[in-house]
């Protein structure tokens, strides 16, 4: 028998919002509430909440702890300044990807740190085998004792405002500590998400969930917010191309994924081949650069398609062809697809694809005598 999954502080909250619980990475967390439709279009055009408390947060505490982490990660954190948000990946010593991370600079000795749900253990035992021997730099891993509440979407500053206050409404990629309100709701937030969308993530003392998502209910329900559950947030992320740690890749430290219908070590990846400039800075050293740079030369790289012709939604595993004919070459795998909400259901999908340009035509194959054409872009997908 496997252990139970870990419940959220704001588990009660759930229930009473009729959630549909499933077990992610270990934690009993919302599929959706109403569908994932709903909740998805909801968040493009109002707002959505999110109990997103299965990710996790360190404190990198200490002086130097900017160029420390530089040496460590993809991106230069001396370039950020106080109350600046950031995006970084870090790679082991053969440049695969071990996790991505979204960073906020809160001192000059102290930046916080989100580590994805399942990588929160082992991503503690990279950095901490990584310290400077002197003790100089210290990690507090305050994950289990903080609760996270994901506000997105067009309408989720007004919600902010009229809940926290005007002086905890941030700017995009911007961060701080929670300033005096109504609530005494103490912590921090970030002008961060998963969505796309304007919005914010609060992280709280667990004891403070329940009274914080309440209000956001009571203050956005008029406002058209609803609370929305994994599925919706797994397809507003497809639609901006955000990557998803364990699914468009997968550091091989952990051993190959079960029941995964893509060739062995294809979700091994580095920072070139994922494409994502904003979380690659190469003016520095860090762990992994140098097959970063081999990388960067190769023909192979993360891609987005829009489906054209209609059939089955593009899934994990998937074949992508050169053409429809019987001749047809595999030139990668869809990673993640889904149909878009925002699109009409239309097939998205993100896959690694060798020799592909911006605009052409390839065929996703669903099964063996089914071939839906779809035509290579650049993501965001809307």
């Amino acid at each position: 028998m496997g252990n139970a999954p870990v419940r959220t502080a704001l588990y009660n909250s759930h229930i009473e919002s009729g959630a549909k619980l499933v077990d992610f990475h270990g934690f009993e967390l919302p599929i959706w509430y109403s569908s994932i439709k709903e909740e998805h279009l909801a968040t493009r055009s109002a707002a959505g909440m999110f109990d997103v408390s299965h990710m996790g947060l360190f404190r990198f505490v200490g002086k130097g702890v900017s160029e420390w982490l530089t040496g460590i990660g993809t991106q230069d954190f001396t370039k950020f300044q106080r109350g600046a948000c950031g995006y970084t990946h870090f790679l082991d010593r053969d440049g695969n990807i071990i996790d991505d991370m979204i960073f906020a600079i809160r001192t000059e000795e102290e930046i916080l740190g989100v580590p994805n749900a399942s990588m929160v253990s082992v991503m503690m035992d990279w950095f901490t085998g990584l310290l400077p021997s002197d003790g100089s730099i210290k990690i507090l891993n305050d994950s289990e004792e903080t609760s996270i509440i994901a506000i997105q979407g067009p309408k989720s500053r007004e919600i902010v405002s009229q809940v926290l206050g005007d002086s905890n409404n941030v700017s995009r990629f911007k961060c701080q500590d929670i300033s005096q309100n109504d609530l005494s709701i103490s912590g921090w937030i970030q002008g961060t998400g998963y969505t796309g969308e304007t919005g914010v993530e609060i992280f709280i003392p667990n004891g403070q969930a329940n009274l914080l998502w309440s209000a956001v209910i009571k203050v956005g329900t008029g406002l058209g917010l609803v609370p929305v559950g994994l599925g919706a947030r797994d397809t507003l992320r497809l639609e901006k191309g955000y990557l998803l740690s364990g699914q468009d890749f997968h550091w091989p430290g952990l051993g190959e994924l079960v029941d995964s219908n893509l060739p062995e070590g294809f979700l091994s990846r580095n920072s070139g081949e994922t494409s994502v400039p904003f979380g690659l800075n190469m003016d520095h050293e860090f762990i992994g650069r140098e097959r970063t740079i081999k990388s960067l030369k190769k023909s192979e790289k993360w891609s987005a398609i829009r489906c054209i012709s209609r059939g089955p939604s593009p899934r994990p595993g998937h074949p992508v062809m050169d053409s429809d004919s019987e001749d047809a070459k595999i030139i990668g795998y869809v990673t993640s697809g889904a149909p878009s909400p925002s699109l009409g259901g239309v097939g998205i999908a993100m896959a690694y694809l060798s020799g592909t340009v911006l605009g052409q035509f390839v065929w996703i194959r669903p099964s063996p005598r089914r071939a839906i054409k779809a035509e290579v872009i650049q993501a965001p997908f809307f």
